[in-house]
């Protein structure tokens, strides 16, 4: 983790509203990321899989828009209570986090450019972001299994 201090937060926050307001530089999904189809109680979701430090890390970073059926599966080397963020992420997003068997531990919204964390409610392998109210809408909600997840790291 990187430690920010208040001058750090300003100049990150002046250049992650740069890069919005640049056309194109938001848009595009991570080049070479493997994208797959997984069923969400019965709802279709295409997801980038982010399974790499460095995917993680840039996850939906920059991003403008999200089409409504797509999002950013994040596979994580150990389960463990992970927690994301949403500096240089303009889309408010929903973030789901599941345990190793694919079961919701819990579901929240993060607002856009924010530098709080939102943390699993235990010990997660997987992550899914999607627009925030995606699971909502859907009525989708903890204890849900998700199907078509890749296996877990190591098998």
């Amino acid at each position: 983790m990187i430690a920010f201090n208040r001058g750090n937060r300003i100049a990150l926050t002046a250049l992650s509203l740069l890069l919005v307001a640049l056309p194109g530089v938001a848009e595009s999904p991570q080049r070479g990321l493997k994208v797959i189809e997984l069923d969400v109680a019965g709802h279709k979701l295409d997801v980038e899989v982010a399974a790499t430090p460095e995917s993680r890390s840039q996850g939906l970073m920059h991003r403008r828009m999200l089409p409504e059926n797509r999002g950013m599966l994040f596979v994580f080397p150990v389960a463990t209570v992970h927690r994301m963020w949403m500096a240089n992420t303009p889309l408010p997003l929903s973030v789901a986090y599941l345990d190793s068997g694919g079961r919701i531990l819990n579901i929240l919204d993060m607002p856009p450019l924010s530098y709080n964390t939102f943390s699993a409610a235990g010990d997660a392998l997987y992550a899914i972001e999607t627009n925030q109210g995606w699971f909502a809408k859907r009525g989708i909600k903890a204890g849900t299994q998700i199907k078509g997840l890749p296996p877990e790291p190591g098998r």
